[in-house]
C-alpha cells in the first residue's frame, strides 16, 4: 500500500467510525435485545430444535438459579453417550454424527454402512488438492477451510438441489472430507509459509475420523490408541451445542434463504473463526503460558491467587480483565464437556509427563470463582468451560495451535449439517429480525453545496 493510499484509508476510517456510532442509551430506550440476549443474560427464544439441548440454570420467580450443566444430543445425556462407546472400547464420533443427523442411535449394521459411506468420501475430488489447496495456500487454515467448502460447489455435479436427499449427500461428503481439507491446508501452510517439508498422506479406509486426522497431520503417520481416543472424545464433545450458538444460528439464518449447502456451511466456518466463538481455546493457551511464566511456584496457591487478581484487575497478561476458559453463556455450576475431557486428560497427562501442568489448570479452575467474587464483588456462579482444557489436550497431542479452531469445525460440521437439514425440513420462513432505524431525516445536498 502506498503512503497516499494509507493516508486516504486513515481519513476514510475516521469518517466511517464517526458516522456509524449509535448512542448506546438508545439500545436501552428501545429495549433492543443486544446479542439476542435478555437483560438477565438468557437467550431470546427465536426457534425450536430437537438436535441438541444445553441446560445450565433454571428460572425461579424471575431469578436465575444455577444448576449442574447438562448437554443432550437428541435427548440423550452426553455422559451416557460417552460411557456407551467407551465401555465398548469403540470410537464414538461417527455414532454421534449418525445420532445428530438422523435422530436415533444406529444399529450395528447402520453404523457399519454409515462408516462405509464416510470411508468412500474421505479423499478429496480429483484435482482439488492441487488446484484448490496447494496452488492457493492460506496463512489461516479456517480461511482455507471456508474457501475449500465453497470450492466444493465447483466439483459437485448437482450443487443447487436443496432436496433433503441431495443435501444429506453433500453434508456427509463434507463430514468425511473436513479432516482431509484441514490436514492438507495445514501442510500447505507449513510448507509455503514456514518452509517446512510437505507431507501429504492419503486417508486410510477402516480408520475412525480421529485416527485418520492424526495420521494425516503427522509426518510419520503414527499415533497411540490413547491419543486417538482422547481426540475422538474431543470431537464428540464439540459436535453440537444447541441451535443458539453463533455458528449454528448462522446455519439456520443462511439456510432459511434457500441457498446451497456449501454457501451455508462456509458461513458457519466464518462464524466459528471468530475469537469470541471458536478461537477461545487458543486464548486459554496463551493465558496459561503467561501464568506459567508469571507464577514461579505452581504449588503455591497464594502466588496463583495474587497473579489471577492482577489479570482480573487488568494489571497482567493482555489487560482485558478476562480469565479465558472460565464462565459460559449458559452453564453455571459446571460444563459437562469440561468434566468429561478433564477426566480423560489425566491419562494423557500421565503418558506425556505433564501432570504438573494439568494440576495447575485444576488449581486455577478451583480458585478463580472465589477470586472473581472477591475482586468483582459479583455473586455470579462461574465454572470452567471446555475451552479451559481442550487447548491443553491439543498441545499434549502435539497438534499445532493454528489447527485448534479447525479441529472444532471438523467436529461441529456434524451439528451444522443436522441444523441445516432441520431448517430445510421444518423452518419454512426466511429469518428476518427487525432493526429499528434511529437516524434523523435529512435532505439530499448537491455536490456543489457540500
Amino acid at each position: 500500500m502506498s503512503e497516499r493510499e494509507n493516508s486516504l484509508l486513515n481519513k476514510l476510517s475516521k469518517i466511517a467510525e464517526k458516522n456509524n456510532y449509535i448512542n448506546q442509551d438508545l439500545y436501552t430506550r428501545y429495549n433492543v435485545k443486544r446479542g439476542l440476549r435478555n437483560a438477565d443474560g438468557s437467550g431470546v427464544l427465536v426457534g425450536l430444535t430437537e438436535i441438541g439441548n444445553v441446560h445450565g440454570y433454571i428460572v425461579d420467580e424471575n431469578e436465575i438459579v444455577p444448576v449442574d450443566g447438562e448437554l443432550r444430543y437428541r435427548g440423550i445425556d452426553i455422559f451416557e453417550i460417552v460411557e456407551g462407546f467407551q465401555k465398548d472400547n469403540r470410537f464414538g464420533f461417527e455414532e454421534t454424527c449418525y445420532l445428530l443427523l438422523f435422530g436415533e442411535l444406529p444399529s450395528k449394521k447402520n453404523l457399519e454402512d454409515f462408516n462405509e459411506f464416510l470411508d468412500a468420501n474421505r479423499d478429496l475430488p480429483e484435482g482439488f488438492k492441487e488446484n484448490m489447496i496447494l496452488k492457493a495456500p492460506s496463512s489461516d487454515i479456517m480461511n482455507k477451510l471456508a474457501r475449500s467448502v465453497l470450492a466444493s460447489y465447483s466439483y459437485d455435479s448437482n450443487p443447487e438441489d436443496v432436496s433433503i436427499k441431495n443435501n444429506l449427500r453433500q453434508c456427509l461428503e463434507l463430514i468425511a472430507r473436513f479432516p482431509t481439507m484441514i490436514a492438507y491446508a495445514y501442510q500447505a501452510k507449513a510448507h509455503y509459509y514456514e518452509g517446512k517439508s510437505l507431507f501429504l498422506h492419503n486417508p486410510e479406509v477402516g480408520l475412525s475420523t480421529a485416527e485418520n486426522f492424526l495420521r494425516l497431520i503427522r509426518a510419520n503417520r503414527s499415533y497411540t490408541k490413547l491419543e486417538a481416543e482422547i481426540l475422538d472424545l474431543c470431537l464428540v464433545l464439540h459436535a453440537e451445542h444447541g441451535g443458539g450458538n453463533n455458528s449454528a444460528f448462522t446455519i439456520h439464518v443462511v439456510s432459511s434463504s434457500d441457498t446451497d449447502a456449501y454457501s451455508a456451511i462456509s458461513s458457519a466456518v466464518g462464524s466459528l473463526k471468530g475469537k469470541k466463538h471458536g478461537g477461545a481455546n487458543n486464548q486459554v493457551i496463551e493465558m496459561m503460558s503467561n501464568i506459567k511464566k508469571g507464577v514461579k511456584d505452581w504449588n503455591d496457591e497464594d502466588e496463583i491467587v495474587n497473579y489471577i487478581e492482577k489479570i482480573i484487575n487488568k494489571e497482567a497478561y493482555d489487560k482485558s480483565g478476562l480469565i479465558y476458559g472460565m464462565g459460559h453463556a449458559v452453564y453455571t455450576k459446571s460444563d459437562p464437556r469440561a468434566l468429561l475431557l478433564k477426566e480423560k486428560a489425566r491419562s494423557l497427562a500421565r503418558a506425556k509427563g505433564r501432570e504438573d501442568e494439568l494440576a495447575l489448570h485444576e488449581k486455577i479452575e478451583k480458585l478463580v470463582p472465589a477470586i472473581f467474587e472477591k475482586v468483582k464483588k459479583s455473586k455470579k456462579v462461574i465454572c470452567a468451560n471446555i475451552d479451559f482444557y481442550s487447548g491443553f489436550v491439543y498441545s499434549m497431542l502435539d497438534i499445532p495451535r493454528e489447527v485448534n479452531t479447525p479441529l472444532f469445525a471438523m467436529s461441529r460440521i456434524a451439528g451444522w449439517s443436522a441444523h441445516r437439514l432441520e431448517e430445510l425440513i421444518s423452518g419454512g420462513r426466511i429469518i428476518r429480525p427487525a432493526y429499528k432505524s434511529v437516524s434523523d431525516k435529512r435532505e439530499y445536498k448537491p455536490l456543489r453545496d457540500r
